[in-house]
């Protein structure tokens, strides 16, 4: 019999006062499918054990027996006599899910991408090196890598994987490196001087060195990608390389275009946004070898998160400050890019059109505009359409076991919709 207790478990949906898990299989416990993946008791309150916040958590979980207590000691000194009360969860309000605790279960993954990123771009030019250092030590929620990790484990324990494969590694930080290259480019483009509430590269080190430093992390990517010798995924990551040029192209042709469709706007947010992050985790899981019935779900579980997030983040747009935001707000519609609060708004205020046609050339057209948006629904409308994409997401996790990695998966979509609420 092996126990571990932990007060005040923090099961991300439930909370346990004490939680024992008694197991009777022979598996050592360092080869328990948890480990350290499993979040830390609640700060602030004392924890039986200090190591390394370890449950007993084999594959089939299911199957162990696991039941709460108010009197942890009698786990310590042998459980005899009469059954033991099945586990008994009681419902609290949870907590708003931060990205620190939401990517908790891969920190280790992430923690050596980090250290491979810089590694990646080598150091045959002084320029792009500093450059890359800076880029890659602005922060950034490593959110693309992390849905890699993600994906990657949870798959692999359909198929019986004990270890997350050189190639699953080698992805995550081929994604990052193009997401990188991308908002490197954007902020080219569209002038932008701040991101994350920094000086862009191009601000720092001017136009060209900005630009090349992409087309370096574009290729770098590339020949990386080459040499994962999977013509599948190779086909999948080239093809988000060419819908991001495609959704620049878009939207640079549709700037102030108060005609402009739900349909096209949701196209062109999958060509910038959702198509890399689809892509990541249908990669994953081909990595990881489960059928194809299981690595469509991951693409469109990625398709539908993606595009619920560049929703999310288009009505931040209006809802947050300069401050949060790291950039003006509103900039969006200021430069014409009418997104889906927009759309939504103009369908029921033909003085929005009015102003949005003459480019904001009126003193204080611009804040009208923001105002318009905001108390004729595009707000509101916004919102039902990022849950509907999010309904979607959670949906293509069904084929997924249950443990720890699908939970953090739902987490991550209930993480994107908590930034507006």
């Amino acid at each position: 019999m092996m126990s571990v207790i932990c007060q005040s478990l923090d099961f991300g949906r439930y909370v346990l006062d004490h939680v024992a898990c008694g197991c009777s299989s022979n598996t050592p416990l360092d080869r328990c499918a948890v480990r350290s993946y499993i979040k830390p008791c609640s700060k602030g309150r004392k924890t039986r054990h200090q190591t390394r916040t370890l449950i007993c958590a084999r594959r089939n979980i299911g199957q162990c027996r696991v039941f709460s207590t108010t009197q942890p000691e009698t786990v310590l000194n042998g459980i005899t006599g009469g059954s033991q009360p099945f586990l008994e969860l009681r419902k609290e309000p949870r907590t708003p899910i931060s990205s620190t605790n939401l990517f908790e279960v891969v920190a280790d993954d992430l923690q050596k991408l980090n250290q491979n990123l810089l590694s990646m771009v080598g150091e045959e030019n002084p320029a792009l090196v500093s450059a890359a250092q800076r880029i890659f030590g602005a922060g950034g929620k490593r959110m693309r890598p992390a849905l890699v990790f993600l994906v990657s484990r949870a798959t692999a324990g359909l198929v019986g994987l004990e270890e997350l494969t050189v190639e699953h590694r080698r992805l995550a930080e081929i994604i990052e490196m193009i997401h990188t290259a991308s908002l490197i480019h954007d902020d080219v483009l569209d002038d932008s001087d701040m991101r994350r509430g920094k000086e862009t590269l191009h601000q720092l080190y001017g136009t060209r060195v900005a630009v090349l430093a992409g087309d370096f992390m574009f290729a770098q990517s590339s020949w990386c990608l080459a040499n994962l010798e999977n013509l599948e995924v190779i086909k999948l990551i080239s093809q988000v390389i060419k819908d991001f040029a495609s959704g620049e192209i878009k939207q640079a042709s549709s700037l102030f275009d108060c005609e402009v469709e739900l349909e096209e706007y949701l196209t062109k947010s999958y060509y910038k946004t959702a198509s890399l992050i689809a892509a990541s985790t249908k990669g994953a899981a081909i990595f990881s070898g489960v059928d194809r019935d299981t690595t469509e779900k991951m693409y469109e579980y990625g398709r539908n998160l993606g595009l619920s997030f560049q929703i999310v983040d288009d009505i931040l747009d209006f809802t947050q400050s300069t401050k949060q935001l790291g950039k003006p707000a509103g900039s969006d519609l200021a430069k014409g890019n009418l997104t889906a609060p927009v759309i939504f708004a103009l369908e029921r205020e033909p003085r929005l059109k009015e102003i949005i046609e003459t480019e904001f050339s009126e003193p204080g057209s611009l804040e009208e505009a923001i105002e318009l948006v905001k108390s004729r629904g595009g707000i509101e409308r916004a919102q039902e359409l990022a849950k509907q994409k999010a309904d979607l997401a959670i949906q293509n996790l069904q084929c997924l076991p249950e443990g720890v990695f699908r939970y953090a998966l739902e987490d991550m979509v209930t993480f994107n919709l908590e930034r507006i609420d």
